[in-house]
């Protein structure tokens, strides 16, 4: 069995003395494993950073095998964000949450393209804090839990949106929640299609607190897994002194 691909570094875990199992997001193979010789060696050194983006060869006897992997570096990520505390804890959490949710071995090409322009984002665009959250919501979308914000459950309008329902993932109106704000999750405004300017660090929190909602309640309670402890320091970056 041998197949090429385009990967995304996710994590790499230690192997033995010099080698290490390396799980990369790939275009056509999904989330995907591959024992790597040498990947803590002088001349791999930095390559199998998360972020990175790969071009992969992984080969083993049978389809069911770990395997091997065997790379070529197309572009790195983290060092480019050595200086920037926020955007490499951003990187650093996308990277352990789709890793801790994907299914391994799924095909999910709107999950590697969204990643990659993520990644992209982080680069350079001022608007990146917005766009990890956006990710997630597409993330929960093709995982099967896609929330509606487009309009209010209740009324119908697509005007004041301000919460969402726990329960159906839908949007609610100011108005309409009011009498249930208590129960309900708050809709941060870039989020709800108001146009206001960039969204502030307090409203990044909140859509991350909105999607880490959904993302506890339904892909990691029905895995039995936890929300990676690389998204919480994310979260931590973003407050105050943080």
């Amino acid at each position: 069995m041998e197949w090429s691909d385009t990967g995304i570094v996710l994590a790499a875990r230690r192997h033995g003395e010099n080698a290490a199992v390396v799980s990369l997001l790939t275009r056509h193979h999904g989330r995907h494993a591959g024992l790597v010789h040498g990947a803590r060696g002088r001349r791999a050194r930095g390559l199998y950073q998360p972020g990175n983006t790969l071009a992969a060869r992984w080969n083993a006897r049978l389809a069911e095998h770990l395997g091997r992997y065997t790379c070529e570096l197309v572009r790195a990520r983290a060092s480019l964000l050595l200086d920037d505390a926020p955007r490499l804890a951003a990187l650093a959490a996308i990277c352990a949450l789709a890793e801790a949710t994907l299914p391994e071995r799924h095909p999910y090409p709107q999950v590697h393209g969204d990643t990659l322009a993520l990644l992209d984002a982080l680069e350079g665009d001022q608007h990146w804090a917005e766009s990890v959250v956006r990710w997630e919501l597409a993330l929960l979308a093709e995982l099967g839990f896609g929330l509606d914000l487009a309009a209010c459950a209740v009324t119908g309008e697509a005007e004041g949106l301000a919460y969402v329902s726990p329960r159906s993932g839908r949007a609610v109106s100011r108005k309409a929640g009011a009498p249930y704000a208590a129960k309900l999750l708050p809709l941060p405004p870039f989020l709800a299609g108001e146009e206001y300017g960039p969204a502030g660090a307090a409203d990044i929190v909140a859509g991350l607190r909105l999607t880490g909602w959904f993302l506890e309640k339904h892909v990691f309670a029905e895995q039995g897994g936890r929300m990676p402890a690389a998204r919480e320091r994310f979260i931590d970056r973003l407050q105050p002194g943080g």
